[in-house]
């Protein structure tokens, strides 16, 4: 899931407040501040070891907003096959909008009276449907296939459920629950991290020490490893019961 500075500054610049990219004291800084990219950056995803997508992003903040922008696409697709995403968030981890489309179909989410509404639209120009979650507009977007969504939920759990003690990074030990919501799959769901510890995996043929968290749905167990020396940036992801691996390239 040398550790008191660097999650302090984890804390104060890259998540926040409570969850991501914190807009610092707007007291002592002008109303306007310039773009800053925290993250960017690609995941080869890999089932059965032959790479299938490739997941391009971008984390940017501006003005208290954080931005994540995400672009999926099929190894040897089509440009029009590709799936694209844009998550906007307030630095208090509120959601302001999420955006998905395929080049024909398209959805929307936005909150609605501190709840959160979905707004599908089949194919382009057609009416869209809505669908409303009694959910708080704080909850999580993990959206299908957008790692960089998980590595949103990492910096999450990590800034605001794990503190250093001794020297060592320690975190609730029964783990965090997360009311999350899936728009593609028009669901919402309730899901588990929690921080295993540091261990040596292999990325692109070196061996490196990462840091592991667990992932755990009702229906799914995901292991995660991000650098604890890097931002905590997602590094790895393994998914055993699909035969699917994640990497940063």
């Amino acid at each position: 899931m040398i550790l008191m500075a660097r999650m302090g500054w984890i804390t104060a610049a890259v998540l926040g407040c409570s969850v991501l990219l914190c807009a610092g004291d707007k007291k002592d800084k002008p109303k306007q501040q310039a773009t800053r990219q925290v993250d960017a950056g690609s995941f080869g995803i890999f089932v059965r070891g032959q790479r299938v997508v490739t997941e391009t992003f971008k984390v940017q903040q501006e003005n208290g907003i954080s931005d994540i922008k995400a672009s999926l696409q099929e190894t040897g697709g089509s440009a029009h096959k590709e799936q694209h995403s844009e998550l906007q968030m307030t630095s208090t981890g509120e959601l302001v909008r999420y955006d998905w489309s395929d080049g024909s179909g398209s959805l929307v989410v936005t909150p609605n009276n501190e709840f959160l509404l979905e707004k599908i639209a089949a194919s382009a120009g057609a009416k869209p449907a809505e669908q409303p979650f009694l959910m708080p507009n704080t909850s999580a977007i993990l959206d299908n296939n957008f790692f960089i969504h998980r590595q949103v939920l990492a910096w999450r759990y990590l800034a605001t459920n794990c503190q250093t003690q001794g020297g060592a990074l320690r975190c609730q030990q029964s783990g965090v629950e997360f009311g999350v919501l899936v728009p593609q799959d028009r669901t919402s769901a309730r899901v588990r991290m929690e921080l295993v510890g540091k261990e040596k995996v292999m990325i692109r043929g070196n061996e490196r020490e990462l840091l592991r968290l667990n992932l755990k749905g009702e229906t799914f167990s995901w292991a995660l490893w991000v650098d604890e020396k890097d931002q905590f940036k997602l590094m790895r992801v393994l998914v055993a019961d699909d035969n699917t691996e994640v990497v940063r390239d």
